[in-house]
């Protein structure tokens, strides 16, 4: 803390600095960009796979979307899966744009499950953990698969566009939604060598609690996948081998702790087909996914002038400076 004899006008020209600095970034972020590219059904490690993108890829809408990044196996970089802008940025969809995308999906229940874009739940009570992890999540009731999403997303810093993508990827949740499904939705607590722990079960359950491990991958990043070369393997099969990933920032560190393989040769040979016995696809999908529906994931866009935070680097954003507003007495004048 500073000293209270700081003067006040220097404490209050710093505070319009950084407030007008704040205004310039805002002003300068791009407007949420039109969803680019279709929707595509995938699969984790050995889910629904690469037929079944391919499937969702003939449909009309698929086909129609303006700006669609066609993509290939040499685009892959298994160290830069997606930027931390792209991956943090809480504030990329509003509720409205979240409903409106899933509204927009060509969405077919493989049961009497209703589409994301018609279930609703109530919410309960998540109590804020610590700076700069997940803030208090407050219940609701009868809340929509869109506030849900986005209300997690702005609790924990975490890209509604990610969550998407992860329900997406771990069930097809978007597209062909079914019971089991909506208890898995985000995969969370579902190891690859054993069925889920259901007291993870439910669709907000599972949506907060992987928003929530994002964030504690990324405020404690001492797992095995961190920023720097690490081996990654192909498979759940360690006979499948690995090799050394150079993993450039935390969003793809955190990525690889959730789901810990990168996909081989034969599946980036192949993007439409399902690879050889080694193969798995929950990282490739996620990229293709993120890809197809709103465009490049690794885009930086502002900026090294504006410092780190700008673009959320290590999903942390810009904070204003502590002694700005380090006295009870000068929050009062700033108010």
């Amino acid at each position: 803390m500073t000293s209270p004899t700081r003067p006040l006008l220097r404490r209050i020209c710093a505070a319009v600095a950084a407030v007008v600095l704040a205004g310039v970034v805002i002003a300068g972020s791009p407007a949420p960009d039109a969803r680019a590219g279709g929707f595509t059904a995938a699969g984790a490690v050995s889910g629904l796979g690469a037929s079944t993108l391919a499937a969702v890829q003939s449909h009309p809408f698929y086909a129609a979307a303006v700006g669609a990044e066609q993509t290939d196996g040499d685009d892959f970089d298994p160290g830069l899966i997606i930027s931390d802008y792209n991956f943090f940025n809480s504030a990329a969809m509003t509720e409205e744009q979240v409903q409106d995308f899933l509204d927009s999906a060509p969405c077919k229940p493989r049961d009497e499950s209703p589409c994301l874009r018609d279930f609703s739940q109530d919410t309960t009570f998540q109590a804020a953990v610590e700076r700069g992890h997940c803030d208090a999540y407050l219940p609701g009731k009868d809340e929509s698969a869109a506030r849900i999403i986005t209300k997690v997303a702005a609790a924990c810093g975490v890209s509604p566009r990610v969550l998407l993508v992860l329900l997406q990827k771990e069930q097809s949740l978007v597209t062909r939604p079914n019971a089991s499904g909506y208890l898995r939705a985000t995969g969370y607590g579902c190891p690859d060598t054993a069925d889920c722990d259901q007291k993870y079960f439910g669709f907000f359950n599972q949506v907060y609690n992987a928003a929530w491990q994002f964030r504690q991958y990324t405020q404690h990043p001492d797992r095995a996948y961190r920023i720097g070369a690490v081996p990654v393997g192909f498979n759940p099969d360690a006979a499948c081998g690995s090799t050394v990933v150079k993993v450039a920032n935390q969003a793809t560190a955190n990525l690889y702790n959730y789901t810990p393989y990168q996909p081989n040769k034969a599946a980036l040979a192949d993007l439409k087909g399902e690879g050889d016995d080694c193969s798995t696809h929950g990282n490739l999908n996620f990229w293709l996914l993120y890809s197809k529906w709103f465009g490049s994931p690794d885009t930086e866009p502002y900026p090294t002038i504006f410092g780190p935070c700008a673009n959320l680097v290590g999903g942390q954003p810009c904070d204003a400076p502590r002694w700005v507003l380090d006295d009870v007495e000068d929050q009062r004048l700033l108010g």
